[in-house]
Protein backbone atom coordinates (compact mmCIF):
# COMPACT_ATOMS: atom_id res chain seq x y z
CA UNK A 1 0.00 0.00 0.00
CA UNK A 2 1.37 3.41 -0.90
CA UNK A 3 0.92 6.56 1.11
CA UNK A 4 -0.45 9.56 -0.70
CA UNK A 5 2.03 12.32 -1.56
CA UNK A 6 1.81 15.34 0.77
CA UNK A 7 -0.23 18.16 -0.57
CA UNK A 8 1.41 21.35 -1.81
CA UNK A 9 0.17 23.20 1.26
CA UNK A 10 1.88 20.79 3.67
CA UNK A 11 5.22 21.01 1.80
CA UNK A 12 5.38 24.80 2.44
CA UNK A 13 4.30 24.64 6.08
CA UNK A 14 7.69 23.62 7.55
CA UNK A 15 9.78 26.34 5.80
CA UNK A 16 7.20 29.00 6.73
CA UNK A 17 7.24 27.91 10.40
CA UNK A 18 11.08 27.98 10.39
CA UNK A 19 11.13 31.53 8.96
CA UNK A 20 8.50 32.79 11.43
CA UNK A 21 10.40 31.29 14.39
CA UNK A 22 13.69 32.79 13.18
CA UNK A 23 12.17 36.27 12.84
CA UNK A 24 10.53 35.98 16.27
CA UNK A 25 13.79 34.95 17.97
CA UNK A 26 15.70 37.73 16.19
CA UNK A 27 13.11 40.34 17.21
CA UNK A 28 13.23 39.08 20.81
CA UNK A 29 17.02 39.40 20.95
CA UNK A 30 16.86 42.89 19.48
CA UNK A 31 14.17 43.94 21.96
CA UNK A 32 16.26 42.55 24.83
CA UNK A 33 19.21 44.74 23.81
CA UNK A 34 17.05 47.84 23.33
CA UNK A 35 15.11 47.48 26.57
CA UNK A 36 17.82 46.02 28.77
CA UNK A 37 17.16 46.66 32.46
CA UNK A 38 19.55 49.18 34.03
CA UNK A 39 20.92 46.64 36.55
CA UNK A 40 22.18 44.38 33.75
CA UNK A 41 25.55 44.90 32.16
CA UNK A 42 24.98 46.83 28.98
CA UNK A 43 28.42 48.18 28.12
CA UNK A 44 29.03 51.71 27.04
CA UNK A 45 25.58 52.22 25.49
CA UNK A 46 23.97 52.73 28.89
CA UNK A 47 26.92 54.23 30.72
CA UNK A 48 25.77 57.08 32.91
CA UNK A 49 27.34 60.49 32.53
CA UNK A 50 27.97 61.55 36.10
CA UNK A 51 30.82 62.77 38.24
CA UNK A 52 32.07 60.34 40.86
CA UNK A 53 34.70 61.61 43.23
CA UNK A 54 35.68 61.33 46.84
CA UNK A 55 35.38 63.95 49.53
CA UNK A 56 38.70 62.74 51.01
CA UNK A 57 37.15 60.95 53.99
CA UNK A 58 35.92 57.96 51.96
CA UNK A 59 32.50 59.53 51.45
CA UNK A 60 31.36 60.48 47.94
CA UNK A 61 31.76 64.15 47.08
CA UNK A 62 28.50 66.07 46.79
CA UNK A 63 28.43 67.49 43.27
CA UNK A 64 24.74 68.30 42.66
CA UNK A 65 25.10 66.81 39.18
CA UNK A 66 22.42 64.44 37.93
CA UNK A 67 23.75 61.90 35.46
CA UNK A 68 21.62 60.02 32.95
CA UNK A 69 21.95 56.80 31.02
CA UNK A 70 21.54 57.02 27.25
CA UNK A 71 18.08 55.49 27.67
CA UNK A 72 17.00 58.28 30.03
CA UNK A 73 18.67 61.02 27.95
CA UNK A 74 16.62 59.99 24.92
CA UNK A 75 13.29 60.71 26.66
CA UNK A 76 11.62 63.94 25.42
CA UNK A 77 11.37 65.31 28.98
CA UNK A 78 14.89 64.30 30.05
CA UNK A 79 16.10 67.88 30.52
CA UNK A 80 13.08 68.88 32.63
CA UNK A 81 13.51 65.74 34.77
CA UNK A 82 17.21 66.45 35.26
CA UNK A 83 16.64 70.09 36.29
CA UNK A 84 13.86 69.09 38.71
CA UNK A 85 16.06 66.46 40.35
CA UNK A 86 19.07 68.77 40.57
CA UNK A 87 16.94 71.35 42.39
CA UNK A 88 15.43 68.65 44.63
CA UNK A 89 18.75 67.12 45.70
CA UNK A 90 20.46 70.53 46.05
CA UNK A 91 17.64 71.62 48.37
CA UNK A 92 18.20 68.54 50.54
CA UNK A 93 21.99 69.01 50.59
CA UNK A 94 21.63 72.70 51.47
CA UNK A 95 18.75 72.13 53.93
CA UNK A 96 16.67 74.60 51.90
CA UNK A 97 13.04 73.73 52.54
CA UNK A 98 11.72 76.65 50.46
CA UNK A 99 13.70 75.46 47.43
CA UNK A 100 12.54 71.87 47.99
CA UNK A 101 8.90 73.06 47.95
CA UNK A 102 9.36 74.50 44.43
CA UNK A 103 9.89 71.05 42.88
CA UNK A 104 7.51 68.81 44.82
CA UNK A 105 3.79 68.32 44.35
CA UNK A 106 1.17 69.88 46.56
CA UNK A 107 0.47 66.45 48.09
CA UNK A 108 4.13 65.96 48.93
CA UNK A 109 4.39 69.46 50.45
CA UNK A 110 1.36 68.71 52.65
CA UNK A 111 2.88 65.40 53.80
CA UNK A 112 6.09 67.02 55.12
CA UNK A 113 6.10 69.97 57.52
CA UNK A 114 9.22 72.11 57.84
CA UNK A 115 10.01 70.56 61.23
CA UNK A 116 9.62 66.99 59.94
CA UNK A 117 11.61 67.77 56.79
CA UNK A 118 14.53 69.28 58.73
CA UNK A 119 14.50 66.36 61.15
CA UNK A 120 14.58 63.84 58.29
CA UNK A 121 17.35 65.55 56.31
CA UNK A 122 19.38 67.39 58.98
CA UNK A 123 22.63 65.51 58.26
CA UNK A 124 21.85 64.11 54.78
CA UNK A 125 24.15 64.68 51.82
CA UNK A 126 23.15 63.07 48.51
CA UNK A 127 25.53 62.46 45.62
CA UNK A 128 26.20 60.24 42.59
CA UNK A 129 22.64 60.76 41.36
CA UNK A 130 21.84 58.84 38.18
CA UNK A 131 18.56 58.57 36.28
CA UNK A 132 18.32 55.14 34.68
CA UNK A 133 14.91 55.27 33.08
CA UNK A 134 12.00 57.63 32.49
CA UNK A 135 8.63 56.04 31.77
CA UNK A 136 5.18 57.46 31.16
CA UNK A 137 2.69 56.98 33.97
CA UNK A 138 -1.02 57.74 34.07
CA UNK A 139 -2.06 60.91 32.25
CA UNK A 140 0.88 63.30 32.02
CA UNK A 141 2.76 61.75 34.92
CA UNK A 142 6.19 60.14 34.71
CA UNK A 143 7.93 57.41 36.65
CA UNK A 144 11.66 58.06 37.07
CA UNK A 145 14.04 55.29 38.15
CA UNK A 146 16.83 57.01 40.04
CA UNK A 147 19.82 55.83 42.07
CA UNK A 148 21.92 57.89 44.45
CA UNK A 149 24.30 57.67 47.37
CA UNK A 150 23.26 59.20 50.68
CA UNK A 151 25.44 59.90 53.68
CA UNK A 152 24.05 60.84 57.08
CA UNK A 153 24.80 60.60 60.77
CA UNK A 154 24.07 57.11 62.06
CA UNK A 155 21.20 58.31 64.28
CA UNK A 156 19.47 59.78 61.18
CA UNK A 157 19.77 56.61 59.06
CA UNK A 158 16.61 54.68 58.12
CA UNK A 159 15.41 52.30 60.83
CA UNK A 160 15.63 49.30 58.50
CA UNK A 161 19.21 50.05 57.37
CA UNK A 162 21.41 51.64 60.03
CA UNK A 163 24.48 52.97 58.20
CA UNK A 164 26.20 56.28 57.56
CA UNK A 165 26.42 55.67 53.80
CA UNK A 166 23.68 54.08 51.72
CA UNK A 167 23.06 53.40 48.04
CA UNK A 168 19.41 54.05 47.15
CA UNK A 169 17.45 52.93 44.10
CA UNK A 170 13.82 53.94 43.78
CA UNK A 171 11.08 55.12 41.45
CA UNK A 172 10.12 58.77 41.88
CA UNK A 173 6.73 59.68 40.41
CA UNK A 174 6.50 63.09 38.75
CA UNK A 175 3.35 65.02 37.91
CA UNK A 176 2.67 68.25 36.05
CA UNK A 177 1.50 71.06 38.36
CA UNK A 178 1.70 74.78 37.70
CA UNK A 179 2.96 73.92 34.19
CA UNK A 180 6.11 72.24 35.54
CA UNK A 181 7.23 68.79 36.62
CA UNK A 182 6.92 68.15 40.34
CA UNK A 183 8.08 65.14 42.36
CA UNK A 184 4.99 63.50 43.80
CA UNK A 185 4.48 61.29 46.85
CA UNK A 186 6.16 57.92 46.41
CA UNK A 187 3.87 55.16 45.19
CA UNK A 188 2.85 52.51 47.69
CA UNK A 189 4.34 49.20 46.72
CA UNK A 190 7.82 47.75 46.77
CA UNK A 191 10.17 49.51 49.15
CA UNK A 192 13.17 51.34 47.73
CA UNK A 193 16.26 49.19 47.24
CA UNK A 194 18.87 49.99 49.87
CA UNK A 195 22.39 48.74 50.44
CA UNK A 196 25.30 49.86 52.55
CA UNK A 197 28.18 51.60 50.76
Amino acid sequence: MTTPAPSSRQRWLVPVVVVVLSVTVGAGLLARELYRRPDQAAGESTAATTTRSSAGNGAPAVTGVVGMTDDAKNHPQADAVRKTLETYFSAINDLDYAQWQTVVSEARRRSKTLADWKKDFQSTKDSEIVVYRIERGAGQSLRVLVAFTSTQDLQHAPDDMRATCLHWRLVLPMVVQEQALRIDTVDPGPSPELEKC
